[in-house]
């Protein structure tokens, strides 16, 4: 989705950068009303541990259609999608409060994961060719956009719930639509459209050469996603069963994500000068380390291992991001497509999965199964970089 009259791919164009940043921002604060979310619908609608675990499912789905919409992202401009993104999310997410049942409330998901997927699949791509040869660099200030906004999300819904109902959240949508209005006057004057590397590449040959590297990769995204839903999800629910009130749980949570804004660009960022290898393997040890002490201890420690959890677990999504466009420069949207749709699939059955296990063996044996699982991915970080060398 890069712009034809960008500058040579050598430029790093901050402003363009930052501007997009802040759309996600903005975009991704509304995708983080779900968790904090989570409690006052299992009780108001008497909820099972799977069935909201399957709620986030309903956001996600269609990032099913994340490949077909990088597809067409290789050939035409989106510019739209960018620009509406946070209107169409933000409205959606802010009528959840109206919702009477679980069918309205998974149809008013299923909106808003469509305007998430069509929105995440394509900006990410021009924030790669706006990057130029900082490529992790840039993706940094795309995750850190999209974490500032799951940081701030917990904080905002349960700081709105202290003073208004849950109806009258719908009122927060006018911060979406405004900043709508902002992506729209900002990126005008840049058409935002492919310079059609892929036009030359069928489809069904793109995939064909992706599908080596892309099965390791889903490997380690299904191995690392129990503990990334574990902490992202279920974290507010985890805390709430052990006593904690819905202002510490949403609280906890923006910790992780805080400490995941400076992880996500570090990452990023770092990996340009030491090498995505390095990154992903210290990311893979030190993140399921660090919930292993979370779920052993309490108190001050306990909360004092959130930020470890946030920076660690943070670190990886932009050097994957960053390696998939990479290893495809000429099909670089759909490949981010593809990427994207497995991480949809593998986050997916892990919510539901660990909302089973939950409901079976309770949350504190689930996370602790979740972050052994993760360390099983080094092998698999080997195996990678023997496919991309």
């Amino acid at each position: 989705m890069p712009s034809t009259d960008l500058p040579p791919a050598t430029d790093f164009q901050t402003g363009r950068l930052v501007t997009i940043a802040g759309g996600h921002a903005v975009h991704d604060t509304f995708t983080a009303f779900l968790p904090p979310l989570l409690p006052r619908f299992v009780e108001r609608l008497s909820l099972s541990n799977a069935s909201a675990g399957l709620l986030s499912t309903f956001l996600q789905a269609p990032g099913l259609l994340q490949p077909v919409i990088g597809h067409l992202a290789d050939r035409t401009t989106l510019r739209w999608i960018v620009v509406l993104g946070p209107a169409v999310t933000a409205t959606a997410m802010s009528l959840l409060g109206w919702a009477s049942s679980y069918a309205v409330l998974a149809l008013l998901l299923l909106v808003a994961g469509i305007s998430v997927a069509a929105f995440h699949a394509t900006a990410p791509v021009a924030v790669g060719y706006l990057s130029g040869n900082r490529l992790g660099r840039g993706l940094g200030f795309w995750m850190v956009g999209g974490e500032l906004g799951r940081t701030l999300g917990p904080l905002v819904v349960v700081s709105a719930l202290a003073v208004m109902s849950l109806r009258s959240l719908a009122f927060l949508a006018l911060v979406g639509i405004a900043t709508s209005l902002v992506l729209h006057f900002r990126l005008r004057d840049a058409s935002l459209r492919s310079r059609g590397d892929g036009e030359q590449i069928p489809w069904r040959t793109a995939v064909g050469a992706m599908r080596g590297i892309m099965v390791v990769v889903a490997g380690l995204m299904a191995l690392r996603s129990m503990m990334s839903v574990s902490v992202t999800i279920f974290l507010p629910i985890f805390l709430t069963e052990e006593g904690a009130n819905v202002w510490l749980a949403g609280a906890a949570l923006s910790i992780v994500e805080a400490a995941g804004i400076a992880g996500a660009f570090s990452g990023g960022w770092i990996s340009d000068h030491v090498g995505r290898r390095a990154v992903l393997i210290f990311g893979h040890i030190a993140a399921p380390a660090a919930l292993l002490l979370f779920i052993a201890t309490d108190g001050a420690f306990r909360i004092a291992l959130l930020p470890v959890i946030g920076f660690t677990l943070l670190a990886i999504p932009p050097v994957f991001m960053a390696l998939v466009q990479e290893q495809f420069p000429s099909t670089r949207a759909l490949a981010n497509g593809v990427y994207l749709s497995l991480n949809f699939v593998t986050r997916s059955i892990a919510a539901v999965a660990y909302g089973l296990a939950g409901d079976t063996f309770g949350l504190s044996t689930a996370m602790t199964a979740a972050a052994i699982a993760s360390l099983g991915g080094l092998p698999l970080i080997w195996l990678l970089f023997r496919r991309t060398s």
